[in-house]
């Protein structure tokens, strides 16, 4: 026989609900993972978006209802044709978009991996040395992106628009 578990009841999700509408917004889920050796090398991709090009790490979209960790599982496989065990988050990197909500990406890393490497339509991807793909032609912010994956004390790579600049912050 089982005992019947039961829980408390969340917030209702009501328009005249302040303390809901107070912290619920619409966010667009994304995440990016660092993939690398033990012989300092990283998986890079060199992406083909004309909005976005240059290296960077391979990622994706989060569906909705996925968990996290399958979701960055999936992206690199689907991206690079590896499957990865055990990827730890390392950062996230957010800004607001136009029409108010946030796009948010969770950054991870993991140097456990097996498989056969494979470009996708994404971009070519391939084993390259850290340091050389520092000197590379990195997508916009991958640069202080970086920092975020290799610096313990930094997080957060956060945009905010100021007089209609944007700027980003490091945490």
């Amino acid at each position: 026989m089982h005992d019947k578990v039961t829980s408390g009841e969340y917030p209702k999700r009501e328009p005249g609900n302040k303390e809901f509408s107070m912290r619920a917004e619409v966010v667009t889920l994304t995440n990016m993972c660092m993939v690398y050796d033990d012989r300092g090398n990283v998986l890079v991709q060199d992406r083909v978006d004309k909005d976005w090009g240059g290296l960077t790490f391979p990622g994706g979209h989060i569906e909705k209802g996925e968990s996290f960790v399958d979701s960055v599982i999936r992206e690199v496989f689907e991206e690079t044709g590896l499957t990865i065990e055990k990827p730890r988050i390392c950062g996230t990197k957010d800004w607001e978009e136009e029409d108010g909500s946030r796009y948010l990406v969770v950054f991870y890393k993991t140097n456990l991996f097996h498989g056969e490497l494979k470009s996708s339509n994404e971009g070519e991807v391939r084993w390259m040395p850290l340091e050389e793909m520092k000197r590379g032609n990195l997508a916009y912010g991958m640069e202080d992106m970086l920092r975020v994956f290799l610096e313990e004390d930094i997080n957060e790579f956060h945009y905010v628009s100021e007089n209609g600049e944007w700027k980003y912050i490091l945490k």
